[in-house]
């Protein structure tokens, strides 16, 4: 199209043409079709694993991670394949308040474990998934800046794809592969203090709650469960100026500690402070963790937690898989909307229509029989 100041009524006035502009893809270029990636069979799975194949394992736990029924269904033969070669590995949950210094924190204990122990880590390190685009930022992996180059170190961050509390199922069978994979030292990173210590608690062998001090009341906003949870207390930042207020909040948390009833292991849980960032008082923390097992692994309690543990993680299956079929049910979702607008029209209770719903849902199973 020509430039409009080119007419006659605008004399003395010309607007040259353009440089015509080369085409942004090179003509010279050959586009080669990327070969489709080869889906791994069960037992291709299991090989991978069982040689430490970080790159198969990495897959295994997307597929443990994935919705669809046919990569559920064969996540199901790996991890069941996996099962026998787990177990090996102490597995340790952090938890701490946002901006405690969980990943930090991480990064300073399995550095100083690797040098000091030897073996392989994993870390699973559970990031929040935002409620409206379901989207997840996996920020995790980039505070553990020496972990994640370490060969001997595995990191995943998984986003919590809203599950309750940020941890799941999945996280406990993604173990159970990292086990298989030769990883000795498990690390499991919650969310935050919340309802998700209680599933971490119920997947690992040593529950470590990080602290800060110079917060203000310490032991404010701290819910009993997760201090009655706790096997050891640190606090982190003691350094500079905040030893002596670091030293006074350990203080405040022994006292809260002797209020609660003793644990079931028998162990009396320790309050240490430390600095992640400076590297101080770390091999201190090791020290009673390890002491920890020895403790427990000699008064029985280790296999004893770990039974309930197996059957507990069962009676989740059966409660999330009943409500999976309960929904998937389709004379239930052609009720639900209807019960919906009863309940919203007040022409029923909550509590009547539920029980409508479910006695419907059990009649069907009975007539299938």
């Amino acid at each position: 199209m020509e430039h409009p100041e080119n007419a006659k009524e605008y004399k003395g006035l010309t607007v040259n043409k353009g440089i015509e502009q080369p085409s942004i893809v090179n003509p010279y270029l050959k586009v080669q079709k990327r070969p489709k990636r080869r889906h791994l069979s069960a037992g291709e799975f299991v090989e991978g694993i069982l040689k430490g194949d970080v790159t198969v394992l990495s897959q295994a736990v997307t597929l443990v991670e994935s919705v669809k029924p046919e990569h559920q269904a064969l996540a199901q033969e790996v991890i069941e394949k996996c099962l026998p070669y787990a177990g090996n590995s102490v597995r340790i949950g952090i938890s701490g308040v946002p901006g405690a210094g969980k990943s930090t924190s991480i990064d300073v204990f399995g550095l100083q474990v690797l040098e000091d122990k030897g073996g392989k880590l994993a870390v699973l390190a559970i990031d929040p998934s935002s409620e409206r685009s379901k989207g997840s930022i996996l920020g995790d992996k980039t505070r553990m800046e020496k972990l994640s180059v370490h060969p001997k170190s595995f990191i995943r961050p998984s986003p919590t794809a809203g599950s309750l509390g940020g941890v799941a199922r999945k996280t406990r069978e993604s173990i159970i592969l990292c086990e298989a994979a030769g990883f000795d030292k498990i690390f499991v990173e919650t969310v935050g203090v919340g309802q998700s210590e209680t599933a971490v608690h119920s997947m690992v062998d040593f529950f470590l709650l990080i602290q800060l001090a110079g917060t203000g009341d310490e032991l404010q906003g701290i819910k009993r469960g997760i201090m009655e949870m706790a096997d050891g207390i640190v606090i982190n930042k003691a350094d500079g100026n905040n030893i002596e207020k670091a030293k006074l909040a350990a203080a405040h948390f022994r006292n809260a500690l002797h209020l609660f009833p003793a644990p079931d292991s028998g162990w009396t849980p320790q309050v240490l402070t430390y600095s992640g960032f400076y590297n101080i008082g770390v091999k201190e923390i090791w020290d009673m963790i390890f002491q920890y097992f020895d403790f427990v692994k000699a008064n029985g309690y280790f296999e004893r937690r770990r039974n309930e543990q197996a059957k507990y993680w069962m009676y989740e299956s059966i409660n999330e898989q009943l409500r999976d079929h309960f929904y998937q049910d389709s004379l239930i979702k052609d009720m639900l909307a209807l019960k919906e607008q009863e309940v919203l029209a007040g022409q029923t209770t909550s509590f009547t229509a539920a029980k409508k719903l479910l006695d419907m849902y059990f009649n069907g199973l009975k007539n299938l029989h």
